[in-house]
């Protein structure tokens, strides 16, 4: 029983950063991630409000591919 268990439960942890990844959850983390390694501990980083801002300004700027 322990290896099917082990399956599932990997199973499911990918599925949910699938969906996580899908949904956008960790952009803002991501982004400052990429600020901090590319520009250094020091550079600005906007708050998580502006980041979302700018990102749905952008969106409905350039709809691209998306359904809605």
């Amino acid at each position: 029983m322990g290896p099917v268990r082990d399956a599932l439960a990997r199973a499911a942890r990918g599925t949910a950063w699938y969906v996580r990844q899908l949904m956008g959850d960790d952009a803002y983390r991501v982004y400052v991630e990429h600020r901090r390694a590319a520009h250094g501990p020091d550079v600005a980083v906007v708050t998580e409000r502006q980041f979302w801002r700018q990102r749905m300004d952008d969106q409905d700027r350039n709809p691209g591919a998306r359904c809605c």
